[in-house]
């Protein structure tokens, strides 16, 4: 495998692990690293003139963006601002040249490559999921799993979650390798939702069948246990997407047999310790408390920017700094990435962005008439493109729901997987057979 691929599938299962990240000229995560050797990789390896339409679409899409954010420098008024304007602009650069060379990439590399990168992925966040639980147990036990072993990686510092205590219990969230609960709750649902139709569609005897319900059902668990409530609207909304075209299989024993062990399982340790997780679940169904009102409290700043800047916002990445004499912190985020979105690049910025996220949802469509086409000249390839297509567009869909009192769409894992949206009908229409 050339360095290029090596380097590309790298970044695609490390890009969900925000910890592994060092303090050089600002947070420099292995993500970053991994993504500029891609690209230099990339540039000398390239060799060729031509580049996918989808390609030149995410270029233009990242010259509109990029002059409202350079027109939204204009609006930048402290020395603060500015520099988390400049960390911004650096992210924002990264992401688009990642997601625009690894189009092309993917369209010039063959269909198993393609199913590589989607594993490589998939693997990540595996992996997260493993770590998540390894840190669970080893808090109960009273160990600091991130001081044992990322501390001397990477000399930050960094714990689990704590969410409180019952009855002298506390109660832990694993964030794993990403910075909250809530983050590592929110990406799961890409793999969850992408991967669900996959399984449903295997015929009788795959090879595949079983490692993909143990790997659903795992990282199912590993949601429950984030006690993130934006993780599982996340995954209901994907549901209710796949629903439709998936409804005869909802019933079909593939998926009934692994939930009804799922479901057993959780009935033993939720019976051995009712009141436990009564009070627990109680907790996160209320929507009258601090954390409660601190989520719906930023929408609240839309209407002020909107009168104040309405076209370009304040400024790329900035929020925090005019949110700071609310909360006292200098790094406190909007928790919504559509507050976010409207507050720091105004209603340009907003439209320009779902102009992009459009796109994203039509060329999933692209890839599901693709895959109507090839089921009617027979081509095998078609029992994974169109549950692939599904699942991602679940998946899609499932994120920006997520998203409205989170904000991962800003993170690179993100980017990441709109390079296997964006690449998956260039993959199967240029190699169709398997």
């Amino acid at each position: 495998m050339r360095i290029s691929g090596a380097l590309f599938l790298a970044t695609l299962f490390c890009v969900t692990w925000e910890k592994v990240q060092w303090n050089v000229a600002g947070a420099v995560g292995i993500a970053d690293v991994l993504t500029i050797l891609f690209l230099i990789a990339f540039a000398f390896e390239w060799g060729g003139t031509r580049f996918p339409r989808a390609t030149g679409m995410v270029l233009a899409i990242f010259a509109a963006l990029l002059v409202i954010y350079l027109v939204g420098f204009f609006n930048i008024e402290t020395k603060q601002s500015l520099d988390q304007w400049g960390k911004g602009m650096v992210k924002f650069v990264l992401h688009f040249l990642f997601l625009a060379a690894g189009v092309s990439y993917l369209a010039r590399r063959s269909l198993v490559f393609y199913w590589r990168a989607v594993a490589a992925l998939t693997l990540g966040l595996i992996a997260n999921g493993v770590y998540g639980v390894l840190q669970l147990l080893a808090a109960r036990a009273g160990v600091n799993l991130d001081h044992q072993l990322l501390a001397p990686l990477t000399g930050g510092a960094s714990s689990i979650n704590v969410y409180g205590a019952i009855g002298g219990t506390t109660v832990y969230r694993p964030n794993a390798l990403t910075g909250d609960p809530n983050h590592l709750a929110v990406m799961l649902c890409v793999p969850l939702l992408m991967l669900l139709p996959l399984y449903l569609r295997l015929e009788r005897g795959h090879r595949l069948r079983v490692p993909l319900a143990i790997v659903l059902a795992f990282l199912f668990l590993v949601q429950l246990a984030t006690l993130s409530r934006s993780g599982l609207l996340g995954i209901a909304v994907g549901l209710l997407i796949l629903a439709v075209p998936y409804r005869s299989r909802l019933t079909s024993r593939a998926l009934l047999v692994p939930l009804g062990a799922l479901v057993a399982l959780l009935f033993v340790i939720v019976w051995e310790r009712r009141h436990y997780f009564d009070v627990l679940v109680r907790s996160r169904l209320q929507t009258s408390g601090r954390s409660e009102s601190a989520h719906f409290a930023v929408y609240d700043f839309v209407p002020q920017i909107l009168h104040s800047h309405p076209l370009f916002g304040l400024g790329l990445n900035t929020f925090s700094v005019y949110y700071e004499f609310v909360t006292g912190k200098s790094n406190w985020g909007p928790h919504s990435f559509y507050v976010a979105l409207i507050v720091e690049t105004g209603l340009v910025g907003a439209v320009a962005f779902f102009v992009f996220l459009r796109y994203l949802f039509v060329r999933l469509r692209a890839a599901r008439a693709l895959g109507r086409r090839l089921a009617a000249e027979g081509v095998a390839a078609a029992a994974r493109i169109r549950p692939l297509a599904w699942g991602m567009t679940a998946a899609l869909a499932g994120t920006m729901a997520a998203n409205l009192f989170y904000l991962t769409m800003q993170f690179y894992y993100f980017y990441a997987f709109a390079v296997l949206i964006l690449a998956l009908p260039l993959a199967f229409a240029a190699r169709p057979e398997p």
